[in-house]
Formats: structure tokens, sequence, C-alpha cells
């Protein structure tokens, strides 16, 4: 696993390296955001681990910049703790983010979900041969064994948690599925009041989906209730 980390203060960077080369990835370290940019260029990682906060090309410039061609996950390293960074992270197609300072142990941890998330929706291709997990709902066609999503015949290009996301929407078709049930359900963690994730995906879901943002066709907004797909 090839796991890039981009951080302008040096101390920083090489102890995130050195926790995640004990686990057994092979680390790209860069202490600043262009030449990082370049190195996404030179290398297909698995992972990126970004701070917010560098002089030149900052954190949420590199991410907007990766996503424009690659879709595995992103970590953010923001050293504020203001909702408002979470949310510009995850805007822009952050998957993840934690807070300096941090315990290198934990973010190791955020490391191992994401990936184990991420190869969940990539398979092997062995397992790719099995049949089609498919289900087309509104002009939108998502396939589970393949991690495709398509929209009146074009692609969709999602992150592993967007297409969680839709895939989970899609399969109870019809339903209204709550914000905390969405989020128990793609992070596997304790969903709080307070927590506006589900909320920032789902935006940057209609975007992908070219969704009319006061009267979205596909996801729809159940006010006080969830989020629906389908009639």
């Amino acid at each position: 696993m090839q796991i890039l980390v981009v951080d302008d203060e040096r101390e920083i960077a090489d102890l995130v390296a050195l926790y995640l080369k004990n686990e057994g990835y092979h680390v790209h370290t860069f202490y600043d955001g262009q030449t990082a940019l370049t190195g996404t260029q030179q290398t297909e990682y698995d992972l990126a681990v970004l701070d917010v906060m560098m002089p030149g090309m900052d954190g949420f410039t590199l991410c907007r910049k990766i996503r424009e061609h690659h879709h595995y996950p992103i970590i953010m390293l923001t050293a504020k703790s203001e909702d408002m960074d979470k949310i510009n992270g995850l805007t822009i197609g952050a998957d993840d983010y934690i807070t300096k300072p941090f315990n290198p142990l934990e973010l190791v941890a955020r490391v191992k979900a994401q990936l184990r998330r991420y190869r969940r929706y990539n398979e092997t291709t062995e397992e790719a041969e099995l049949p089609a997990d498919t289900i087309d709902v509104s002009n939108l066609s998502i396939c589970k064994s393949t991690h495709a999503c398509t929209l009146n015949g074009k692609p969709v290009r999602l992150t592993p948690i967007e297409f969680n996301i839709l895939w989970l929407l899609c399969s109870r078709s019809g339903e209204v599925v709550s914000s905390e049930e969405i989020f128990e359900n793609v992070w596997g963690e304790k969903y709080l009041d307070c927590n506006n994730t589900v909320m920032v995906h789902i935006r940057r879901l209609r975007e992908k989906l070219h969704e009319p943002p006061r009267n979205p066709k596909i996801i729809k907004t159940i006010w006080g209730v969830g989020y629906k797909v389908g009639k």
C-alpha cells in the first residue's frame, strides 16, 4: 500500500511516516503541496494524509486537485477545530479529518479504516467476475461489484464514501433513511446530533448528479426525517 503524507511541519510528517511504515505501508513524504502534487502524477497512491495549513498550495487546494484525477481516500490534518474547516474539507472531497495535536495511533487507525472501505468497493479481478449487483433508479445505475455509477448512461465518478452513501439509499429505494442510520452504516461510528458530515456528503453527491439544489429529483430530503431515493 502506497501512502502519501504531506505536511510542512517536518517533525509531524516524519512522525506520521514512521508510524505508518511500522504498519508495513510504503510512505512517500512531502513537505509542500506543489511538490506533493507532482508526486501524485508519478505514483498511484492508495491513500493521502494532507495537512490543511501549508504555505503556497494549502491542503484544501491540493485535495481539490487530487480529486480531479484520483478517488483514493484522503484524510485531512487541521490545527483548527472549527466545523467550517471540517466542512470545507469534506465538501471538496476529503473522506475524514483529524485535529492537531493528535495521537499517531489514532491516525493509523483512521488510515486502516479508510483503506478497508476503499478495498471493499474496489474488489479484486476475481471478485469482479461475479454477477454484477446493479440497481437502476431514476435514470441512475449503480453497481456494487464494479463500483460503477452512471447517470443517463454517463459515468459518475464517486469517492468510496460517496458510493457507499448512494448505494445505501438506492438499495432502500422508496424508503426514508435517516442521517443517523447513514452515518452509522457508512462510517461505523456513533452518530451525534451536531454531526453534519452526512449533509455535506449528500450535497456533494447532488452536485455530481447535477441535481438542482432547491428541487433535487434523485436524492430527496424528507425534512426532519432523512433522505430518500426513488418514489
